[in-house]
């Protein structure tokens, strides 16, 4: 069986599996989405292990630098200037996504990029219920805190490349 058949094969039913999890018994827990860019990372940063340390490690870093963003964007601790406030702390907490570069771990800047941009996007995206969405949970110790909820679907995502990628060369031999 060719590389390509093994690997649609692969991600296809796990794929199946992450989704019915994500969905069902997971729910709550996870997200289908964040997941599938987790899967996606972990190929994009070379499908090995090395990679999974790399996506994991550069999605949390991300979603860390995430929260902290939202964090100084809700409270604006120095006081700025409401037009400027959160274009200035963006900027800060992005530049920390790049400057661990020569960090190892952390060098697979597009990892750190997507869990940041993922865990933003999912905090302010996300409506909210009574006041009581995600910019409100930042600093709950809970699966209503965005950070939790995408850095716990992060890890189960970049674990679910692997496998499909494991699973994928079984089936090609």
């Amino acid at each position: 069986m060719s590389q390509v058949i093994a690997l649609s094969l692969s991600i296809a039913v796990l794929g199946g599996v992450w989704a019915f999890l994500a969905l069902g018994p997971l729910a709550g827990f996870v997200l289908v989405w964040a997941g599938f860019i987790a899967w996606g990372c972990y190929f994009h940063t070379g499908g090995d292990n090395a990679a999974l340390k790399k996506t994991i490690a550069g999605m949390i870093y991300g979603a860390i630098l995430a929260g902290i963003a939202l964090l100084l964007v809700v409270h604006n601790p120095v006081g700025l200037p409401a037009a400027v406030a959160a274009p200035i702390y963006v900027a800060v907490t992005v530049f920390g996504l790049v400057i661990v570069a020569n960090v190892s771990l952390l060098s697979a800047v597009p990892a750190n990029v997507y869990g940041y941009a993922a865990t933003v996007a999912y905090a302010l995206q996300t409506p909210t219920v009574e006041g009581a969405g995600p910019l409100a949970s930042l600093t709950t110790p809970s699966f209503a805190n965005p950070v939790i909820l995408l850095v716990v679907s992060y890890v189960l995502g970049a674990a679910f490349g692997m496998a499909s990628g494991k699973v994928a060369d079984m089936l090609k031999k």
